[in-house]
């Protein structure tokens, strides 16, 4: 069975003010997420399924569906704020979404097969679909899941601090914990993280670090229901409470339930998290079509 791949585009309306305004920057008007779409169906993915937003779906359809009909299946799932809250009360002050967690939960009927997570803004390269389908195809169980890890160098913007999942692997290349260091940048010659007192702390250039590519057995659906439930009787009442997917892979390593392989890759990680990035991202692309890993029209 060919794999899924889940891509988080709930939050795009907000991020770039409508979706008819989502940013081009490849040669013929391609978003990033275009080219993650392109490296997952040669990497041999047979579906794409979206989480958008219901109030946006038809924009999103006009732009995604004459690109892919006839490519690839696809599919759109919605996260909405009353999903999966089974009984519990919506909060009258929440207007933030539950988090990347419970996105991922509201694909549960939408996908029966081993998939892959992604974000919608973020470029991962070839080599990273390629290695997460390979996995996907053969590896994921449910008690064996997935996540790449980038070479912490090559997730680093030159235009300011970045917050990365910092990854620490045991012996075997699983999993054994993931740190959210929320300010990371290059100090002179060094990268660093800081904590919230203002101390600094050096990471290694190679330290591996998830930029939020997983590779999940459906299995996980049910985990996240149940861990959802309890994040809402403990967290639901704060308005910026989020359920993110490393707490339902942090519960799921520490007790024991399988293991998680970190994937390791060379690939250059871009994205646009200053809007001074924005050329770069650019200039990497056309660098990457000059170099013929990509067309110049994904599409045509």
């Amino acid at each position: 069975m060919q794999p899924t791949l889940l891509i988080l585009a709930a939050g795009m309306a907000s991020r770039y003010g409508s979706l008819k305004q989502i940013q081009q920057f490849g040669p013929s008007g391609e978003t990033i997420v275009d080219y993650s779409i392109y490296d997952a169906i040669r990497a041999g993915f047979g579906k794409i399924v979206f989480i958008i937003r219901k109030d946006f779906e038809k924009e999103f359809k006009e732009i995604f569906e004459p690109k892919l009909k006839g490519r690839v299946a696809t599919d759109y799932v919605y996260q909405e704020m009353d999903a999966f809250l089974d009984g519990y009360p919506m909060p009258a002050d929440r207007t933030k979404p539950w988090g990347t967690a419970h996105a991922v939960l509201c694909a549960k009927n939408a996908i029966n097969e081993p998939f892959a997570v992604i974000n919608a803004d973020d470029f991962y390269g070839r080599d990273s679909f390629e290695k997460a389908a390979a996995f996907l195809k053969n590896d994921a169980k449910p008690d064996v899941y997935s996540v790449v890890g980038y070479q912490l160098s090559k997730t680093i913007s030159e235009h300011g601090s970045v917050s990365r999942g910092v990854c620490a692997a045991d012996s075997e290349s699983n999993l054994a914990a993931i740190n959210e260091r929320t300010k990371v940048y290059k100090d002179g010659e060094q990268i660093v993280y800081e904590d919230a007192d203002g101390s600094k702390h050096e990471l290694a250039p190679e330290t591996p670090v998830s930029m939020n590519f997983w590779g999940f057995h459906p299995s996980v659906f049910e985990l996240s229901q149940g861990l959802f439930k309890d994040f809402l009787e403990k967290s639901g009442d704060k308005p910026k409470s989020e359920f993110f997917i490393p707490i339902v892979v942090d519960h799921f390593i520490q007790n024991k339930l399988g293991v998680v392989n970190v994937i390791p890759t060379g690939a250059q990680w871009f994205g646009v998290t200053y809007k001074e990035d924005a050329p770069g991202v650019q200039e990497s692309l056309s660098a990457l079509v000059r170099s013929g890993e990509y067309p110049d029209n994904l599409w045509k």
